[in-house]
């Protein structure tokens, strides 16, 4: 699996590739804040912990950025819910 997720700023989302399938988070910004829309993980990746690796990097990607977070995507706010060192990056 590659490790490279990347910003891709153009299609407002992070990816990771692997194995010529990407899998992406989208998010839409605003001055200091990040809203998470959509997570996908195309069927042929499931079941790897693509997703959970996405979810995290965009998390701590926010906290290097300095962002708060508006997790609509309902994968991303289970992730933040189970792992409670995320819920300081949520905006009230």
């Amino acid at each position: 699996m590659s490790d490279e997720i990347i910003d891709n700023r153009a299609r407002n989302r992070y990816e990771l590739t692997v194995d010529g399938v990407t899998a992406h988070v989208d998010y839409a910004r605003a001055p200091g804040v990040i809203t998470f829309i959509h997570t996908l993980v195309p069927e042929q990746l499931g079941g790897r912990g693509i997703g959970s690796k996405l979810a995290q990097h965009v998390l701590d990607e926010a906290r290097r950025n300095g962002e708060k977070v508006i997790p609509q995507c309902p994968f991303i706010a289970a992730y933040i819910k189970r792992h409670k060192e995320y819920q300081d990056l949520v905006q009230a």
